[in-house]
């Protein structure tokens, strides 16, 4: 399930095979950007904010426009692959949605959620709050966003991307066990500092991890403390671990959690 970490280690993949060269091909398979064409573009900067990735390119002549960005969302089920040139794709290709071809390398974003061109990037996502992994992150306005509305649930908070940017489902249920708190407890009652301290210091521990792992074991069975849990019992206290449904942005989503641990 795609959360920040999981984005920045896809940026860092593509940064890696696309930055400093240029495009000789762009393929996107989408209607709306059918007609797009970014060859002769060199690859300026690849980078992540919050859930979203962006990959920058240059001007280069006419077509469609100025210096601008490739923005896409992974949403559930979307990847980008990024391989040498004539490397088979691990994916079918009619689950593609864009490709983009350097002189040696080749970047296949499959399943993409959101997938459009911006001029304007920053603009678009400045409604997002503090990002979680970025090096200039605003530990203050993270806290402040957090407790705006001191009513709404801390789980719910913490998946609410204009109040802060990475956390999704899985770190979500991870985050409010490890501080011990229930996720349907009001913000205003939880210490947001060490929310915020605790959800910077997962990701940031995860953003390179094949394997994602909040209780620090990465053998399968053991990377979770409740997040796909139900029914089993509590890492801490031997409890059976709830699930439940909890009204988040974007809808109900399921939460894990201890009904002994967490107050």
């Amino acid at each position: 399930m795609p959360e920040g970490d999981t984005v920045y280690a896809a940026a860092a993949r593509l940064r890696a095979g696309l930055a400093g060269r240029v495009l000789e091909s762009s393929d996107f398979r989408i209607p709306s950007l059918a007609t797009a064409d970014l060859s002769g573009r060199e690859v300026l900067a690849v980078r992540s904010v919050g859930k979203h990735l962006l990959i920058d390119v240059a001007e280069s002549g006419p077509g469609v426009g100025d210096t601008l960005s490739i923005h896409s969302h992974l949403k559930m089920e979307g990847a980008w692959h990024v391989h040498p040139r004539g490397q088979r794709w691990r994916r079918p290709a009619y689950q593609a949605r864009a490709v983009l071809r350097t002189a040696d390398h080749e970047a296949v974003g499959f399943d993409l959620g959101v997938l459009e061109l911006l001029a304007d990037p920053d603009a678009a996502l400045a409604y997002l709050g503090p990002d979680l992994l970025a090096d200039d992150f605003d530990r203050e306005e993270a806290i402040r966003r957090l407790g705006s509305d001191p009513d709404a649930t801390i789980g719910a908070a913490l998946l609410d991307q204009r109040l802060i940017a990475g956390i999704g489902n899985v770190f979500r249920s991870e985050i409010c066990f490890l501080r011990r708190v229930l996720p349907t407890r009001p913000v205003g009652e939880v210490d947001l500092g060490p929310v915020v301290d605790l959800s910077r210091r997962l990701l940031w521990a995860n953003r390179m991890r094949s394997a994602r792992t909040t209780t620090g074991n990465t053998s399968p069975n053991a990377r979770m403390w409740v997040y796909g849990r139900h029914g089993r019992l509590c890492r801490r206290c031997a409890t059976p671990v709830k699930r439940g449904e909890l009204e988040s942005p974007g809808g109900e989503r399921s939460v894990y959690w201890c009904p002994r641990c967490q107050v």
